[in-house]
């Protein structure tokens, strides 16, 4: 039987020391997709008990780009606490395989108790980053391993908010000291970010999270994830949306 929060705590512990693990799968047999995800719960449970506080959800694998990338078909999603938002300066020193990616944003603006009301709950979008970072070793994983390391979330960054608007097709540009690394379009994300904002409702509800107001949903990456160095300078650009910049 697989002991959930013995594995919340082995990650945990490598996240905080910055210390690369073996992938959970090669030992326990029974994290499926559903396992996997009580680990995560109780990976957050770990940190809101040392304060932090939950502040919306991300998704992952919604685009092409990053299934291709990862290996993985699967739309998943991780949760995010506050002390995950980065304001202008993210220090990686203490990451293990930090990775950079653009998103678009939403933001909640009334609680979202039903997943069909996600639509009508949106007060704001933005451009944003994620910072991810595999707790595993050489960034590589089954869909159950990433699922029981909260989709690999580290941190993340938001721009100015715009007022609710059409983002199905928004050109997107990912910086690293003034070189573009990646372009693309939030037609990456399922067609359409708004799908990944309904998905997001949907696997919140069903796991008893209400999404409320001020929360935030990363709706995934409209590019493939690019390594992120130390003293480096990153800005993302959302045709529209302004752009959003860190320095690590």
């Amino acid at each position: 039987m697989t002991d959930v929060r013995a594995l919340a705590a082995h990650l945990d512990g490598a996240r905080r020391d910055g210390r690369a693990v073996g992938m959970l799968s090669a030992s326990e047999a029974g994290l499926d997709v559903p396992v996997a995800y009580d680990v995560q719960r109780a990976g957050i449970e770990l940190r809101r008990k040392r304060g932090e506080r939950f502040a919306g959800v991300k998704m992952g694998f919604t685009s092409r780009a990053k299934m291709v990338q990862m290996g993985v078909d699967d739309v998943i999603w991780g949760q995010l606490t506050d002390r995950m938002l980065v304001e202008s300066a993210a220090d990686v020193s203490g990451l293990i395989h930090p990775r950079v990616e653009p998103e678009i944003v939403f933001l909640i603006g009334r609680d979202v108790t039903r997943a069909a009301d996600v639509d009508t709950a949106v007060a704001g979008i933005a451009v944003g980053y994620e910072i991810l970072d595999s707790r595993y070793d050489g960034f590589k994983f089954t869909l159950p391993d990433v699922i029981a390391d909260n989709a690999s979330a580290s941190g993340f960054g938001v721009g100015a908010w715009h007022s609710p608007r059409d983002v199905a097709n928004v050109g997107m540009l990912l910086e690293i000291d003034g070189r573009v690394v990646q372009t693309g379009s939030s037609a990456a994300i399922l067609g359409d970010p708004v799908r990944a904002l309904r998905a997001a409702a949907r696997l919140a509800t069903d796991a008893g999270i209400v999404l409320r107001a001020g929360d935030v949903v990363l709706a995934g990456a409209a590019t493939a994830a690019v390594p992120l160095p130390k003293d480096a300078h990153v800005r993302v650009t959302g045709a529209g949306l302004g752009s959003v910049e860190v320095t690590t």
